[in-house]
């Protein structure tokens, strides 16, 4: 078994989306003056590797809390866009693959944008899915979709339409995935644990592949 950290590491110069504001980690005690050492954060619900829950943009959508926590772990399938110079990932670059996502739980596309996080050019250009990919996908029973760039939609879209036909299905989004090209196997057990807050719109999480030799 080899386990895989998908997640970025948070702190203050983080990227965050375009008019959002940067975490902040403030020394709140220390071992010297305290004798613990404590830090408050204070930091938006979407910051970093992520999960999106409905509730982020559909006004009677479910939160986080709401699902089960068996949910946000199962078999997962990565697709790799990286070298392929494709803009829009539509449903003939997909369709090849059917019966593996049909028995998935999670899609994860590889666009290869995580190499540029910390600079300006992560959050421009990285390939995202048509709307018709979209419904296609929300048609084959997956939980989630995740993606190793800034959002699933356009940076500049203003109407979040990739966003909307997942969530009307209840699926769940995790963006700002890191590290897949750690990944070998196509195949893999995915975990993306959120925290548990009450009326969760979103969370960080701890994003993590498990490869095992068959499963």
């Amino acid at each position: 078994m080899k386990v895989i950290d998908l997640s970025h590491t948070m702190h203050p110069e983080m990227p965050v989306f375009p008019g959002t504001e940067p975490p902040v980690f403030q020394q709140a005690n220390t071992l010297e003056k305290d004798g613990f050492a404590e830090v408050k954060m204070t930091l938006y619900s979407h910051t970093g590797t992520h999960m999106d829950a409905p509730a982020h943009m559909e006004k009677n959508g479910l939160t986080l809390d709401q699902y089960n926590i068996d949910y946000f772990i199962g078999k997962a399938l990565i697709i790799d866009f990286a070298n392929t110079n494709i803009a829009e990932v539509d449903v003939k670059d997909l369709e090849v693959y059917e019966n593996k996502i049909l028995r998935s739980n999670f899609l994860i596309l590889k666009t290869g944008w995580s190499k540029y996080w910390g600079s300006e050019n992560y959050f421009h250009g990285f390939p995202v899915l048509t709307e018709k990919a979209t419904k296609w996908l929300t048609t084959l029973d997956l939980r989630g979709i995740g993606i190793d760039a800034i959002s699933v939609d356009h940076i500049e879209s203003t109407t979040f339409p990739v966003h909307h036909i997942l969530f009307e299905k209840n699926m769940v989004i995790i963006e700002n995935i890191t590290n897949l090209d750690a990944v070998y196997k196509e195949e893999f057990v995915f975990s993306c644990m959120p925290l548990k807050t009450k009326d969760a719109d979103g969370s960080p999480v701890r994003a993590i592949a498990i490869e095992y030799e068959s499963i």
